[in-house]
């Protein structure tokens, strides 16, 4: 039976630089589950690779079907923004490992929908103040930057990553990104001692 490995962090945490680096690691053969959202594209994102951009009414259809295994809502500065994730085709627990990447409540989620057993958390940690400038780099990069969503986040993240919520989700191991090839290294054979 294969397993789920649930990367979470906070924004700008690295979780996508991390993310990219371990889907392609041979050692690791795991393989992406890509989730779905209604947020718009930014620059250099591409549909079905980071997410699949979808609008709201496609995103109710997929719900009323019975196909979406947890879903979360924001209420940015722009709108109500919902990431989720949906049983398609991509998942095969029978024959694979995948690397999914998300929050503490989408992980609760989906341990409870895939079990306990087959979903193992990686957390991931950085410096706010290195995380609040790594965000403030990439979004003035952005046509349009977002600077208050962008706030809206980091603020919110302070409660969505608290101490309490990672303890009440039974997650007790941290990895520091503060040296990347060493976080890398620390996951990759966290990951192979628990496939």
């Amino acid at each position: 039976m294969g397993k789920i490995f649930y990367l979470m962090g906070k924004s700008s945490s690295g979780k996508d630089t991390i993310y990219n680096q371990l889907i392609h690691k041979d050692s690791l053969q795991l393989k992406k589950i890509v989730l779905y959202t209604t947020r718009p594209r930014r620059i250099g994102e591409t549909n079905g690779v980071q997410y699949y951009f979808v609008d709201n009414d496609s995103a109710i259809r997929l719900q009323k079907a019975g196909k979406v295994i947890e879903m979360r809502s924001y209420d940015t500065v722009y709108g109500e923004w919902k990431y989720f994730t949906v049983c398609d085709d991509q998942i095969d627990l029978l024959n694979n490992d995948y690397l999914m990447i998300g929050t503490i409540e989408s992980y609760l989620r989906t341990k409870e929908y895939f079990g306990t057993d087959q979903v193992v958390p990686i957390m991931i940690e950085l410096d706010d103040g290195i995380r609040l400038q790594r965000a403030l780099d990439r979004e003035k990069c952005e046509p349009k930057p977002r600077y208050e969503e962008m706030c809206r986040r980091f603020l919110a993240d302070s409660v969505d990553f608290s101490q309490d919520k990672k303890k009440e989700a039974g997650i007790t191991k941290e990895f520091y990104n503060q040296d990347l090839e060493q976080c890398l290294q620390e996951i990759e054979a966290y990951i192979l001692a628990n496939k």
